[in-house]
């Protein structure tokens, strides 16, 4: 699979799964999604792997990849305050922005010592 394939693949789950965070964080309380497992666990890990998949779609766009996760973390507590069945808290914005930040570390490690750098790294194809 060429650079082109991989980078279109990664780009597209990173804004999927940044809409699906979206919808699952400011549609009505029971219309959201949910995972066996504590809502503080949701949150962290859904901000990881966003963190993750920006890092590798856009690995020469550090400043960007982070202005868009962990800004994220924060709009979407914001917006929750606009709803009226749902409550933006710090604590929750703390969880989601801590998960998008050892996303991107997760996805810089992965491309600074994993096979993936050959994928998405231009200089090595």
């Amino acid at each position: 699979m060429t650079f082109a394939m991989h980078h279109k693949l990664v780009s597209l789950a990173a804004w999927a799964l940044l809409a699906f965070i979206v919808y699952a964080t400011i549609s009505p309380i029971l219309d959201r999604p949910r995972l066996p497992t504590s809502v503080s666990l949701e949150r962290f890990g859904a901000f990881l792997v966003l963190g993750a998949l920006f890092c590798l779609a856009y690995p020469r766009q550090a400043v960007l990849v982070c202005l868009i996760v962990i800004g994220s973390a924060v709009l979407l507590e914001f917006a929750q305050l606009l709803t009226p069945d749902r409550h933006g808290r710090v604590q929750d914005a703390i969880e989601k922005m801590v998960g998008g930040a050892v996303g991107i570390v997760a996805g810089k490690a992965i491309l600074r010592f994993g096979q993936a750098r050959q994928w998405f790294s231009r200089g090595n194809n």
